[in-house]
């Protein structure tokens, strides 16, 4: 009897253990909306072996970090990730007023939020956002962004 309600304690715990990783990596639904990127400029590519990530944002967005200015709220920044010529997914960072707010200070990347979109530009829920959070925190000097240098290089036509 005591091995067998050892057996089933550890199969609850590891269950337990199971539900909680797969709670860790799946994302929230949060403020992050996909833009229409038909108005966004493509400001810069980015190649990692067989995947291309054309990476977009607005004019202002652009201007503001050319003038040595924070990127303005209700600016998006766009990865458009391709895997053999066809979209893989889309990375969306969004920046509003009060966005910080919504998470503890341990997890803010300003007031920017982070959401991964299929390929049809729904929510990817399957994708963990405080991986990316906690990636771009290390671009606090930046604006929290990878690409701020390519905005400040790139030569509008």
């Amino acid at each position: 009897m005591t091995k067998v309600a050892g057996v089933i304690v550890g199969a609850f715990l590891s269950g337990c253990a199971v539900a909680l990783v797969g709670w860790q990596v799946h994302a929230e639904q949060n403020r992050t909306t996909f833009p229409d990127i038909d108005k966004l400029i493509h400001y810069t590519t980015v190649t990692r072996g067989e995947v291309t990530e054309h990476i977009m944002t607005s004019r202002e967005a652009i201007e503001a970090v050319k003038n040595g200015q924070p990127v303005p709220p209700d600016t998006h920044v766009v990865l458009v990730d391709y895997r053999d010529g066809e979209v893989f997914r889309y990375f969306v960072m969004e920046k509003g007023e009060g966005f910080g707010a919504d998470y503890d200070e341990s997890r803010r990347t300003g007031d920017w939020q982070f959401q991964w979109f299929k390929p049809d530009k729904t929510i990817n829920l399957a994708e963990n956002t405080a991986r990316c959070q906690s990636c771009h925190d290390a671009r606090s000097d930046r604006d929290f962004l990878y690409t701020h240098s390519d905005m400040r290089r790139f030569e509008f036509e």
